[in-house]
């Protein structure tokens, strides 16, 4: 049985690994950063072996997302995919990924928390017991034994579920423009994995400035925008 990693990044990583697959822009500070499938691939693979071999999470283990919409979280999830466990937009009493600013809201489990720094740059302050993730998911090799096995994928869908939820009209040659969230599960489901499941790319920006979306439109050859589709 693949795995919802598996499901998505298996034919993107044999058709079209050194496509991009995801470039994130934050109009607050000037970021860009793109990641090739196979680039993802080697974070979620990292990411994966870190919940297995460090934080002790596999199947049926809950895994609590409090991340916004960042390349980061998206290697996160897919690690969390790739191992069979779960992905809850919450905190978990088992493992929890969230941002330093939301530590107070993490479970009684193990918490991995996140700089979301462009360059890498971790925590060495963090409250003992806090994993600083950046520091933690560099030691982890990039490949991975996808669990043959795996539980229910978000907040209680199975993969077969995430999947059927997640079918579009988005085609494998789409550039996909998106400043939506992924807060909830049907938010996910729609503004991220709905775009892998097609082949497509996505083009996520934070914090938006409407004074550069034409022009950058025009420069990612972005031929669809999620916002438009929810009004935004």
């Amino acid at each position: 049985m693949l795995t919802l990693t598996g499901a998505l990044l298996d034919p993107l990583l044999r058709d079209n690994p050194a496509g991009p697959r995801i470039t994130y822009y934050d109009d607050a500070t000037g970021e860009r950063v793109e990641l090739s499938t196979a680039t993802l691939a080697n974070w979620a693979a990292k990411t994966a072996n870190l919940l297995r071999d460090e934080l002790g999470a596999g199947p049926g283990t809950r895994v609590g997302v409090l991340l916004p919409a960042h390349w980061q979280t998206a290697a996160v999830l897919l690690g969390i995919w790739w191992i069979g466990a779960e992905a809850v937009l919450d905190s978990s009493d088992d493992v929890t990924f969230c941002t330093r600013d939301r530590l107070d809201d993490a479970g009684m489990g193990e918490v991995a928390v996140l700089s979301l720094d462009a360059f890498g740059k971790g925590y060495d302050d963090l409250p003992v017991g806090v994993t600083d993730y950046a520091t933690a998911v560099r030691v982890h090799g990039d490949q991975v034994v996808p669990e043959r096995n795996p539980g229910p994928a978000l907040e209680g869908r199975s993969v077969d579920d995430v999947l059927d939820e997640a079918r579009s009209e988005l085609s494998a040659t789409d550039r996909v423009w998106s400043s939506l969230g992924w807060s909830t599960a049907p938010e996910l489901i729609a503004n991220l994995v709905a775009v892998f499941a097609a082949g497509a790319s996505l083009v996520q920006v934070a914090h938006p400035d409407a004074t550069l979306r034409e022009r950058r439109m025009a420069t990612e050859k972005v031929t669809q925008s999620l916002d438009l589709f929810s009004g935004h």
